[in-house]
């Protein structure tokens, strides 16, 4: 199953990529029949292979140097803070490119239309690098704050572009939510201007994230087990979209759109309880155990566990933050349920849309590994006392080694040919 089924099908009476079919039987020697631009490097065919290659490789790199900066108590040169650089790093660095790969390679499938690649898709690319540099080096605010958002601005106009053109009203909530997610990464820049701001950018950016794991998660984790268990003949398989996925909707987003708000109120710390609940009843309708011996299509469920994980500690932590450390919650969503559906979604796609079997084999298996232990040492540390330091650093390391192995393991598919195009 391709990414298009990731998040959404076409729409009826569209037909996957017959543009450029139509335009390579009508002569057009400048594209394939899939519509990657023939004279582009691999690389530059399709949105997944720079930004998840750029991905995994900021969020390897980035993490360490956070580890460097808090132990050594040294600050970055650029306008944030060694914390805050951290934040908005692996918030609009590193996740934004994740997203990025995703949307600019699910795009078109669902609208039927040519996808970025080539130049343009090289341009973008450029944006988000120089965001990465100009956020960690440059001294100045402002320019910094107009260098980074060119990224958020421009992608976020190619998906409205795209999926407005292509009328692809279905999907209209990915587009809001990632000119949402753009705001979220403005805000942030304004706290040293509105200091009251402090913690509002941080809190959209992650209920942006939740929300798309939960509304694309919710479609692609019974989807793609929905397809195994059927090749493997297995007697029960998972649910149908019904009352149960609609309530946990609606849950996810009323709980964290009153965290953004009030985080810190008794009723929204009921409400991302009552949420996770929902949410874990939601996951076991989809036969995830079934599923275990095949590692791409279970860790679909590891991720989406740790959303629900993630939903029930954030409110523990508001009720009784003395038992529940922030930081813990916090991390179940970011180190656990982010970086886990992320990686998740990264070796799946990158060997589907490269024409590779989607299949685990020992590379792939090891990036899990890492990712779930990184996460939960980085979820444990906050209970550990005097062994926090030690959690943080064994789980940094597991946690970066992840995306590190994903970077080397992936780099011939992601820079190379289709295999079925060899």
């Amino acid at each position: 199953m391709s990414m298009s089924d990731a998040a959404g099908h076409l729409p009826k009476g569209g037909a996957d990529r017959s543009q450029p079919r139509a335009r390579v039987a009508a002569g057009d020697t400048s594209i394939d029949r899939r519509g990657r631009r023939r004279s582009a490097p691999a690389i530059l065919s399709y949105g997944f292979r720079p930004f998840f290659l750029g991905a995994a490789l900021w969020a390897a790199l980035s993490v360490p140097i956070w580890v460097l900066l808090y132990f050594s108590g040294a600050e970055p040169p650029g306008p944030f803070s060694g914390l805050d650089w951290h934040v908005h790093e692996m918030l609009y660095g590193y996740l934004a490119a994740v997203i990025a790969g995703f949307a600019l390679t699910a795009v078109p499938n669902w609208t039927g239309r040519l996808p970025l690649s080539g130049a343009p898709l090289a341009g973008l690319v450029a944006l988000w690098l120089a965001g990465r540099i100009a956020v960690a080096l440059l001294p100045w605010p402002n320019l910094v704050m107009a260098v980074d958002l060119a990224f958020p601005v421009v992608f976020a106009l190619a998906i409205w572009r795209e999926i407005l053109a292509g009328k692809n009203i279905r999907n209209l909530p990915i587009a809001a939510l990632i000119t949402l997610f753009g705001v979220a990464n403005l805000i942030h820049h304004l706290v040293r201007i509105v200091p009251d701001l402090a913690g509002f950018s941080e809190r959209l950016a992650l209920a942006v994230a939740a929300t798309m794991i939960a509304l694309v998660g919710g479609r692609i984790v019974p989807s793609f087990t929905r397809n195994w268990l059927a090749r493997a003949k297995a007697a029960r398989l998972p649910g149908s979209f019904g009352p149960v996925d609609r309530i946990a909707l609606v849950a996810a987003v009323g709980a964290l759109a009153s965290w953004v708000v009030l985080p810190d109120h008794r009723g929204t710390a009921l409400l991302l309880i009552a949420a996770g609940s929902v949410h874990l009843v939601r996951l076991a309708r989809w036969q995830g155990i079934a599923a275990v011996r095949e590692p791409i299509v279970f860790i679909l469920h590891v991720g989406y566990l740790w959303l629900a994980l993630a939903l029930a500690l954030l409110g523990l932590a508001i009720l009784a933050p003395g038992a529940v450390p922030h930081s813990a919650a916090l991390h179940a969503l970011t180190a656990g349920a982010i970086a886990t559906m992320t990686l998740a979604v990264m070796t799946r796609a990158s060997l589907g849309h490269t024409g590779r079997p989607i299949a685990s084999d020992p590379v792939t298996v090891a990036i899990y590994v890492l990712v779930t232990l990184g996460a939960a040492l980085r979820v444990a540390a906050p209970f550990a006392g005097e062994s926090y330091a030690a959690l943080l650093a064994a789980g940094a390391a597991l946690w970066s080694g992840a995306f590190l192995t994903f970077a080397v393991g992936y780099w011939k598919v992601l820079t190379g040919p289709r295999a079925d195009l060899r």
